[in-house]
């Protein structure tokens, strides 16, 4: 079957819309579904988009015609060979829409991701901070700006003060800067091996600010 170990995200959130983003590991058909249950017994849409090396077998939908200020779950698959085909396991995320009447909102703000040689550390739990922030379920999330470090290369040990060593996961293309599109498109692959980030894009969606990385 179609692999989906990068998870789901969400963004571009209004009150009637919404981008749904997903990856698998071969050409396939990404399909959503979006529903106001978990259970998608009545799904309020469907969409479909294929996927093949060219996007690096990513994808993203945007979503129309939903209700402004509710809580929405989508699943996301991949089918090779069209909606026939062997399916992925689905994944499934959430989003709210923005409100049309006066209400509070809340949303968290970041940025700067794996910069400065901190990456990935197993022995910390990994990237927690997006635990941090998921827990608290903003209503959005603004990532400003450096979502990766392509120009910043991670060493896989870290000598730190008093004797300690911070330790990286390390994937060939965060070793080196990026210079070809495949090692841009790894750099953003590193942050989604973090089972913190999954967990967090796949319930808070985000507005992200381009920056020069």
């Amino acid at each position: 079957r179609p692999g989906v170990r990068w998870g789901v995200q969400s963004g571009g959130v209004t009150g009637s819309s919404a981008v749904v983003w997903s990856k698998t590991d071969r050409p396939a058909r990404m399909l959503v579904e979006v529903a106001a249950t978990e259970s998608f017994r009545s799904p309020r849409g469907r969409w479909a988009v294929d996927v093949g090396p060219d996007t690096d077998h990513a994808g993203k939908v945007l979503l129309s015609g939903l209700p402004a200020g509710t809580e929405l779950f989508y699943r996301v698959h991949f089918a090779e060979n069209g909606n026939s085909g062997h399916a992925s396991e689905p994944v499934i995320g959430t989003f709210r829409t923005a409100p049309a009447d006066r209400r509070d909102v809340s949303f968290a703000w970041s940025g700067d991701v794996a910069g400065q040689g901190w990456g990935i550390n197993p022995d910390t739990g990994g990237m927690t901070g997006f635990e941090a922030v998921r827990r608290m379920n903003p209503d959005f999330f603004v990532h400003s700006g450096d979502s990766v470090y392509a120009d910043g290369p991670l060493q896989e040990r870290v000598e730190l003060p008093g004797g300690r060593t911070w330790r990286n996961v390390v994937t060939p293309e965060k070793s080196k800067v990026a210079e070809t599109l495949d090692e841009f498109r790894g750099q953003y692959r590193y942050n989604l091996i973090d089972d913190n980030v999954r967990r967090f894009a796949a319930q808070v969606p985000q507005l992200v600010q381009w920056d020069d990385h």
